[in-house]
């Protein structure tokens, strides 16, 4: 077993995390943005659904999906 942690490390760890939920916002903001937002806008669909509805949909449950996971990590 492991010693707990002290507050130093728990610090440390603290700032790595929020650091990692900074990088995914700003990994959002790009994916968002329109030079990757008009790669998806297409006239094609898939399933009746316009490509670039899925597209945002499936960067929003990315970024939910990942965010969930760098706070769960840390408990």
């Amino acid at each position: 077993m492991s010693p707990p942690p002290t507050p130093k490390t728990a610090e440390t760890a603290e700032q790595r995390r929020g650091q990692r939920l900074l990088f995914v916002a700003l990994a959002m903001a790009a994916l968002l943005n329109f030079p990757l937002l008009g790669t998806a806008d297409l006239p094609a669909r898939l399933g009746g659904v316009p490509v670039l509805y899925l597209y945002v949909l499936a960067c929003w449950i990315g970024v939910v999906g990942l965010t969930g996971w760098l706070v769960r990590r840390g408990r």
